[in-house]
């Protein structure tokens, strides 16, 4: 069927989205980082709570389905007149059938639809999975950033912008 859908995280679901989220970090970032700093960004970015607190303060999680079954989950948070995509995440088996793109897609919309001129992120600079699915969608790295972020980690990050063009938009 190939049904590629985005659908809003209601605030019951923080828990399955923190168990999809331990399952893809620990996957995911298993070459990249220790197993200490999955774990620790795990339970401080992506733990029920974390995420719970996070819708409070203006983040909107979204899942990424595949033929009516969560595959994966973004979260955006609005800023003046752009979008910060804080997080895209996909389960190993549904890479690569063109999700991203379509969560992107949607994220072009929704930033013509409200007047915003770009989507930002940011990615650990040694992703070299995303950053090249990131640059397949028109993604340009724009600077570096390193952040402490407690317990003697840092995130190690490029900064990836998406300019948007103010087209006709329709959600």
């Amino acid at each position: 069927m190939d049904i590629r859908e985005i659908k809003p995280v209601s605030p019951e679901e923080c828990e399955q989205v923190g168990s999809m989220a331990k399952e893809i970090w620990t996957e995911h970032y298993a070459g990249i980082l220790s197993a200490g700093q999955i774990d620790y960004m795990v339970e401080t970015f992506q733990s029920p709570q974390a995420i719970s607190q996070q819708i409070k303060e203006g983040y909107q999680y979204y899942w990424i389905c595949y033929d009516g079954q969560p595959v994966g989950y973004l979260a955006i948070h609005p800023e003046d007149t752009s979008l910060f995509l804080s997080k895209i995440y996909i389960r190993r088996p549904f890479r690569g059938k063109k999700l991203s793109t379509c969560a992107v897609h949607y994220l072009t919309l929704l930033c013509q639809e409200r007047g915003w001129d770009r989507i930002w992120l940011t990615v650990n600079k040694h992703n070299a999975g995303s950053i090249a699915a990131y640059k397949r969608l028109g993604f340009v790295k724009t600077r570096e950033l390193v952040t402490d972020i407690g317990q003697g980690y840092v995130m190690d990050d490029d900064i990836m912008e998406l300019m948007i063009s103010q087209k006709e938009a329709s959600l």
